[in-house]
């Protein structure tokens, strides 16, 4: 995962493109790039990064879909997309209430709904060059369209289980966040994959987002904290809620991979080993001082690397 760390704005595209830039040397499948609410647009950071790197696939994870018309925001996909040469895979969803809501300012509907109206436009947009043409409950579309005819995939931030019977029938996966091994393989796994292979579609995408921090022993109950306070929002969310009821997690710290070299590597195999195919490393680096963070970032995100080949 590049992007949500707290930097200068004037060095910041750089820093960005130099992680890119280091993922792909380094052997990583994919760089997923988180949309937050007050940071760096993530489809301009991947075009950017498209440019700058030669192999590596690149992901939003995820771009809320109500902030952006769906013309828009094809359009931009269908551009990244060539930025990327064809490397690029568009995660979108339906967000939460406190940002679509309390940010944005516009109703927290249907969320749904909303999603296979989105999805209807998608399929017109993203199966070629030529007229987009789309009327259903949300919009009436008669748009000309010639921008490319690489394909755009989409995955689809999918938690309960209308969604992730639309994301398998509709789109290539999901991107999860706050899912444990149990909710993966008794929630997630089953509905998607049914859902996929009831629409003649292939085995669906299943990215776990997880927070990972290389420590020692004695260490790892104050990374749990750390991931607690950082990244630890699900009471905010009745989303994340439910999600959390469908596995034994009760936060964030409870599903991150912490400890020595081991002790990560068990705990992420775990979740593969419950259906999970694709990881969204959220690297939680430990110190007290800038170097130390530094390092410890470093550490982690080579071992990381080592493991990526046959982790999945």
């Amino acid at each position: 995962m590049i992007g949500p760390e707290t930097r200068r704005y004037a060095r910041k595209v750089d820093q960005m493109v130099g992680d890119a830039r280091a993922a792909d040397e380094a052997g990583f499948a994919t760089a997923w790039i988180p949309q937050l609410p007050q940071d760096f647009d993530a489809m301009t950071a991947v075009a950017l990064m498209g440019r700058e790197t030669s192999r590596i696939e690149l992901g939003t994870a995820v771009v809320p879909l109500q902030s952006r018309h769906p013309i828009a925001l094809g359009q931009q996909a269908l551009s990244v997309q060539i930025a990327c040469g064809g490397r690029f895979r568009l995660g979108v969803g339906p967000s939460h209430h406190w940002i679509v809501d309390d940010m944005f300012g516009l109703p927290y509907e249907q969320p749904a709904k909303l999603v296979e109206d989105y999805l209807d436009v998608f399929d017109a947009m993203f199966s070629g060059p030529g007229p987009v043409d789309v009327e259903n409950d949300r919009f009436r579309i008669h748009n000309p369209l010639e921008i490319t005819d690489q394909p755009v995939p989409v995955l689809l931030a999918a938690l309960g289980p209308v969604m992730l019977r639309i994301a398998g029938e509709r789109t290539d996966g999901t991107v999860l966040w706050m899912a444990d091994e149990r909710a993966i393989a008794e929630h997630v796994v089953p509905r998607i994959t049914k859902a996929a292979e009831s629409a003649g579609r292939p085995a669906p995408r299943i990215v776990a987002g997880v927070a990972v921090c290389l420590c020692a022993p004695d260490e790892v109950h104050a990374a749990r904290e750390r991931a607690n306070q950082m990244l630890g929002h699900a009471e905010y969310s009745p989303n994340y809620q439910r999600l959390l009821e469908q596995g034994d997690a009760t936060d964030v710290g409870d599903m991150a991979a912490l400890g020595t070299e081991g002790d990560v590597e068990r705990r992420l195999r775990s979740y593969a080993d419950a259906g999970t195919t694709d990881f969204s490393a959220r690297i939680l680096p430990m110190g007290t001082g800038r170097d130390e963070i530094l390092a410890s970032a470093g550490r982690t995100r080579a071992f990381l690397a080592s493991l990526a080949p046959d982790l999945t």
